[in-house]
Order: structure tokens, then C-alpha cells, then sequence
């Protein structure tokens, strides 16, 4: 049969990600992209304007898709970090984006949704104990507005009858191609470019963005409906992290905080990284989350889906390698160093004087 497939967010870094998958097999895609934002040329790619708050504005993404099997991938949505609370950007795209996003889907009778949802939606519980997929999500289970939101909207996914429907829980997205929003691209970015003052204490569950968009496409096409699916990697330190990226990009070594100094520090550090243009990265949410149980099993989607991540190594050498041609800053800092070894070159073959 004739098939379409529709993607909300196709310029984040997952969206973006997985209209690439598609396209390098041949497939037809849509793209929703927001009013004024300016997408990529040249990838074949069909790309609506449109805003999920807005369902008018999404008819173009369906129309003429009657007789056809349509999948839809829903990556749309806010991720903040800088608060704990639930903010009303995040409750209106994260949980009524995702409530109009399914009544389109009943609408036009589409033959598959994957629904983007994240780890944080999941309840810890246990803190030492290993977290797997579960059918009971609550806003009062999990600690965060970002995690909040994506419980509710994963309830209203898994809630209903009529739409044909899966879920996907990535852990901490990595990689190239990172357009535009993604705080842990923006943490490599900044490290290598000199504008992270420090690093802290504690890590998280770290996943190559291409292992997750190549996980959303085999949960469209081998997952069970009604199932969720852990696309999650393994945990790495943040430290561990960064001195990947000082091997390949080449920076200073950081100080490392303990959490409890971090936290202590979160004001001024938010307030440095403000300062400098940036978005702050260590906040109290994300600090706690530096610290929360990481202990995901991907068991189910590797047995359902095949799904195998990489080892991090080859994510963050590619990541350094995207970043080395598309970070301005980043560009600057290498030429600076160029410049600087090169005098240094010359000063030691110049004949010594007298």
C-alpha cells in the first residue's frame, strides 16, 4: 500500500532525524514545522506550517491522504529544563498538542502513531532498582514540569480506542545534526568552545539520536499497538562525557563539583551562563535529574524491535565532527588555536639572535 508518513517537530533533533531515516529509504514524508520557521531545502521533504495548538493549521499535513496508509511520528513538543514547575507553554504543546495531534489521527483514520514521550515520564520507584516499560503513568508519580507533561499526555495516548497507537520512551538524546534546542549538544558545544565554567558530579542514561529515530521507525512497523518501548543507551558520567569530547575536539579539563556544591552554585551558575548568551544547562531540575535512578532497561525493544544502540564513543566523535561545521564560536575558538600553534612553529625554527 501506499504509504505516507507524517512527522510533528521535523526540525528538532529527533524530528530532523528521522525525516533523514526515511528519505535515505526512499519514503515519502511530511514535515510540520512552525509558522515563520524557515526548514531545509533540497531533502525531498514535504514541509507544512503549521502549530499543533492550531488544528486548523494541520489539515495541509493530511490532506490527500485518504486511501493511504499514513503514519504519524509526534516528536513535537517543550523541553525545559530551567524550572521544575509546569509551565504553560509545556502543559498547552506537551499534553494539548498531543490531545489534538490524536483526534487528528482518529480524523483520518491513520494507520500507526508514535507517540514521542521521554524516560522522565516513567516513575522511578525503587531507587536501586532497574526501570521498565509500565502502563501507569501519573504527573503525581514523577518530579519535573517537563516529566509532568509527558506523563499526562502519554495517559491520554494509551487512553484511547480509536487510534492505532505506540510509545516511545528515549533516555538523554545525543548526536549530530542538532538544529536547533538540544541542552546536551549545547553541553559538548560549549565545553569545546570554552563556555562551560565547570563540570559536576553525576550522569545519566545517554542515547545516539539516530539508535532512537531508527527506534521510532521499527516501533512503527513491528511494535505491538498499546505498547510502550524504552529507547534508552547506558549510563555515562557527565565527566565521562566530556573528556570523549576533549579527545576529539580537544579543551581543558574542568573542575568537577560534587551535586551538593552544584546545587548550592545553580543561581550563579544560571546566572553565568545568561550572561554569556547561553541557556543555562545546570538548573536544579537537571541536577536533580544528574542524580535520579537512570537504571533503564531497552530489553523489550531490543527484543520486539531489534533496537541496539552504539557505544557513546561514536556519538560524540560524530557529534564533535557536526559541531566543528556548523557551531560559529566553535569554528573561531579552532581557528584561534590553529593560529596559535602555527606561531609557536615558527617561533621554534627561528635562528636564535646575537
Amino acid at each position: 500500500m501506499n504509504e505516507l508518513y507524517i512527522v510533528t517537530g521535523a526540525t528538532g533533533h529527533l524530528g530532523g532525524s528521522i525525516v533523514r531515516l526515511l528519505r535515505a529509504q526512499g519514503e515519502e514524508v511530511r514535515g510540520l514545522v512552525l509558522p515563520g520557521e524557515q526548514p531545509p531545502q533540497g531533502d525531498g521533504t514535504t514541509y507544512c506550517h503549521g502549530d499543533v495548538l492550531d488544528p486548523q493549521s494541520l489539515q495541509a499535513l493530511f490532506s490527500g491522504a485518504e486511501g493511504r496508509r499514513v503514519i504519524v511520528f509526534h516528536t513535537a513538543g517543550v523541553v525545559d529544563i530551567s524550572s521544575d514547575r509546569v509551565t504553560e507553554a509545556m502543559e498547552q504543546v506537551n499534553v494539548q498538542g498531543t490531545k489534538n495531534i490524536l483526534q487528528l489521527c482518529e480524523k483520518y483514520r491513520v494507520a500507526r502513531l508514535v507517540h514521542v514521550s521521554s524516560v522522565h515520564a516513567i516513575p522511578e520507584g525503587d531507587p536501586l532498582g532497574v526501570i521498565a516499560e509500565t502502563r501507569n503513568f501519573s504527573a503525581d508519580a514523577v518530579v519535573g514540569g517537563y516529566a509532568k507533561t509527558k506523563a499526562e499526555a502519554t495517559c491520554a495516548v494509551l487512553a484511547t480506542e480509536d487510534v492505532d497507537a505506540v510509545v516511545v520512551h528515549p533516555s538523554g538524546i545525543l548526536g549530530p545534526y542538532a538544529a536547533k534546542g538540544n541542552h546536551l549538544v549545547q553541553m559538548v558545544a560549549d565545553y569545546l568552545g570554552g563556555r562551560l565554567p565547570t563540570c559536576v558530579r553525576g550522569g545519566y542514561d545517554f542515547v545516539d539520536v539516530r539508535d532512537v529515530a531508527e527506534g521510532c521507525l521499527a516501533a512503527a512497523r513491528r511494535g505491538r499497538r498499546g505498547e510502550c518501548y524504552i529507547l534508552s543507551g547506558r549510563h555515562y558520567a557527565v565527566r565521562e562525557v566530556l573528556d570523549m569530547a576533549r579527545r576529539e575536539g580537544g579543551a581543558r579539563r574542568l573542575p568537577v563539583l560534587p551535586l551538593w556544591l552544584a546545587r548550592a552554585a545553580a543561581p550563579l551558575l544560571e546566572w553565568y551562563a545568561r550572561r554569556r548568551g547561553r541557556r543555562p544547562l545546570y538548573t536544579r531540575y537537571s541536577l536533580y535529574t544528574l542524580s535520579s535512578n537512570d537504571r533503564f532497561s531497552h530489553d523489550k525493544a531490543t527484543a520486539e524491535l531489534g533496537y541496539r544502540p552504539r557505544d557513546l564513543r561514536e556519538t560524540v566523535h560524530d557529534t564533535v565532527l557536526w559541531l566543528r561545521g556548523h557551531d560559529e564560536r566553535l569554528r573561531e575558538k579552532q581557528a584561534r588555536q590553529k593560529t596559535r600553534r602555527k606561531h609557536r612553529r615558527v617561533g621554534k625554527t627561528l635562528p636564535a639572535a646575537g
